[in-house]
């Protein structure tokens, strides 16, 4: 039996009209008047799929064991796997051409001859972002590569198959205004002006989704101690990773950031203030500054260098369309700028 919807009154003669679900043309039983049902489609679902294998996971762990000075030497040898499974964990996706015109001024020159020429810039760009939709601390991926030409249809019974599947518990509403900071962020970053005075941005053919990505989480043991890795189960990357930290490295960077510090902070700034000359002492107090810096970060180095853990970078820079770069201009009309961006819509 067709399931329908009942409660949305005919424009005509104001009768309830029912609207068999997703059925875009629906006519009134009363007075037979034809109306088309616009509205929200709904998010939408997709998945990306799982390709790598089990082994392929093991192996991207085991190269990850020897990626990094700061992890444990003998870690590849002590090593012992004890659990490897699959989770799909679902994460917001926003999905938009982005268009965009940024006033403001740009240093030139330097010293005396600095001045600042005003600058207007052009952006266009398809940009994505996505999100962890469920707490991800166990974990430790909060985002993920984007793999959208490569997104397949939600089916639950498939995922359900190949692992352990989590659904979203955090506010879609939050996550879309989070892209949308983002996507004015990268905005700024691109136009890279020293001063800003005004942006116009504007989405286009924006797409909203909840995408499940794959992980494989890999479970090891060293030396009575649990570690964790999680592989990308479309890309066979390391997304996340614990690992006992290298002893003899955190020992030396200790040693050689304590004496660098102190070179840089102690015996050069003696140096400069007993040439006494009361125009360098700001120098020597910011050589003073950046030595007690590089001590106290060698120290933290030391401090919590007993565990070794790694974050993957998902940034992700898409180049502008062709034309849409710098260019100079004394005066606009903002009337123009909403043209323009109407006309990319």
């Amino acid at each position: 039996m067709e399931e329908s919807t009942h409660g949305l009154n005919c424009p005509n003669c104001g009768g309830v009209v029912p609207i068999p679900e997703g059925q875009v043309i629906v006519h009134c039983p009363y007075c037979d008047l034809r109306s088309f049902v616009r509205g929200e489609r709904g998010l939408l679902r997709y998945q990306a799929p799982l390709r790598i294998p089990r082994d392929e996971a093991i192996n991207a762990m085991r190269k990850f064991f020897g990626s990094n000075w700061a992890m444990a030497r003998n870690l590849r040898k002590e090593a012992r796997l004890s659990e490897a499974f699959v989770v799909h964990l679902p994460f917001w996706a926003v999905w938009a051409r982005v268009a965009a015109w940024v006033f403001g001024e740009e240093r030139v020159g330097r010293g005396d001859n600095a001045r600042y020429k005003p600058r207007e810039i052009r952006v266009v760009q398809d940009m994505t972002w996505n999100s962890a939709a469920c707490d991800v601390g166990e974990f430790g991926v909060n985002q993920v590569p984007p793999v959208d030409e490569h997104l397949e249809p939600f089916d639950p019974d498939e995922l359900h198959r190949s692992g352990m599947v989590f659904e979203p518990v955090s506010s879609f509403s939050e996550a879309r205004q989070t892209a949308q900071e983002q996507f004015q962020a990268h905005v700024r970053d691109k136009a890279d002006l020293d001063r800003l005075a005004q942006l116009f941005i504007r989405s286009l053919r924006q797409r909203f989704g909840l995408v499940y990505h794959p992980l494989w989480v890999l479970r090891y043991l060293y030396r009575g101690r649990a570690f964790q890795v999680a592989v990308d189960g479309f890309s066979g990357k390391v997304l996340y990773g614990k690992a006992p930290g290298n002893t003899l490295y955190r020992a030396g960077v200790l040693v050689l950031g304590m004496a660098f510090g102190a070179f840089l902070g102690i015996t050069i700034p003696s140096f400069i203030l007993g040439a006494d000359d009361g125009e360098v002492i700001f120098f020597a107090l910011g050589l003073f500054a950046a030595g007690l810096g590089i001590m106290y970060a060698s120290y933290r180095a030391f401090r919590y260098g007993e565990q070794y853990e790694y974050r993957h970078s998902t940034k992700k820079g898409i180049p502008a369309l062709p034309g849409m770069g710098k260019t100079l201009t004394s005066s606009i009309d903002v009337q123009d700028v909403e043209e323009w961006i109407d006309l990319l819509s």
